[in-house]
């Protein structure tokens, strides 16, 4: 498959997405039994898997959003993240989860542990579709790990190249090697 300038092919098909949410849900499911956590998606990329998530969760919940991004477009982040909407809500006391599609260099989640953390959140992990190398090389925690990738750029389930491929229910990842980012 091509998109733009660069060729794609199929790397997770959405039967293993499908098998690997239900699981991360019953994990999460179970270690909260007790608890009502707010569940925090990261958009744009984590909405597909946040609402597939979302339904296996059983347990009461509450869910709101933020939006960061540390990307200019195309395949390289930047570095520097920006808040685009944020979560305005007290957050005092509570359990939070994060979703997230892809943790890169983890900078983005990173940040966000440390707001949420100074907000006087009660506690805060995440859960996240896919995780990349440097992130396991820089030890950022992840609790709930779907899939673990190499330096791959990726896209389809919520993830873009260029806005482009987002809607794709698989996930592919690039043919030919060029610049990787996610």
């Amino acid at each position: 498959m091509k998109l733009k300038d660069l060729e794609f092919k199929k790397f997770i098909p959405s039967d293993r997405i499908e098998k690997k949410v239900a699981s991360l849900a019953h994990q999460i499911n179970a270690d909260y039994e007790d608890r009502t956590p707010i569940f925090l998606p990261v958009l744009n990329g984590s909405f597909m898997f946040a609402s597939d998530l979302l339904k296996e969760i059983t347990i009461p919940c509450r869910v709101s959003f933020v939006k960061i991004s540390s990307y200019a477009g195309g395949t390289t982040s930047t570095g520097q993240l920006k808040t685009l909407i944020g979560h305005d809500e007290s957050l005092f006391g509570l359990d939070i989860i994060i979703i997230e599609d892809i943790v890169d260099s983890g900078l983005t989640l990173e940040k966000l542990v440390e707001d949420l953390k100074n907000r006087g959140a009660k506690s805060v992990e995440a859960v996240s579709l896919l995780r990349k190398q440097v992130a396991r090389e820089k030890n950022i925690q992840v609790k709930y790990v779907g899939f673990e990738l190499e330096d791959e750029f990726v896209l389809g389930y919520g993830l873009d190249y260029d806005g482009l491929g987002r809607n794709l229910k698989d996930i592919y990842k690039q043919s030919s090697p060029g610049n990787s980012g996610n």
